[in-house]
Order: C-alpha cells, then structure tokens, then sequence
C-alpha cells in the first residue's frame, strides 16, 4: 500500500479521480482505498483496520 500512496503523492491529478469514483485502485479493499482517501484529505482515523 505505501507504493500506491507515494504513486499518488507524486500524481495528485489521480487522487481527485479516485475521490469522483472515476478510477479505482485495483488489488485495494474499499476500505483500504477509504483509508488512502481520508489521509489525502487530512481526515485520519488511525483505529481504522487498513493502517493496523
């Protein structure tokens, strides 16, 4: 999952896509891809199951 975040971290164009449901980031959950999400948009919930 860290390759996928520093992929988007060094393509933020995609980030916006994944928040409008226009691409999706396959091989991650949903809640995995939630997750990835909150973190670009500053919302964090570290007792979330996709960062333990």
């Amino acid at each position: 999952m860290m390759h996928v975040i520093q992929y988007l971290e060094k393509n933020p164009d995609l980030v916006s896509l994944l928040k409008a449901q226009k691409v999706s980031l396959i091989g991650i959950s949903s809640e995995e891809q939630k997750a990835i999400l909150d973190a670009f948009s500053g919302v964090i919930d570290l007792e979330s199951e996709a960062w333990k």
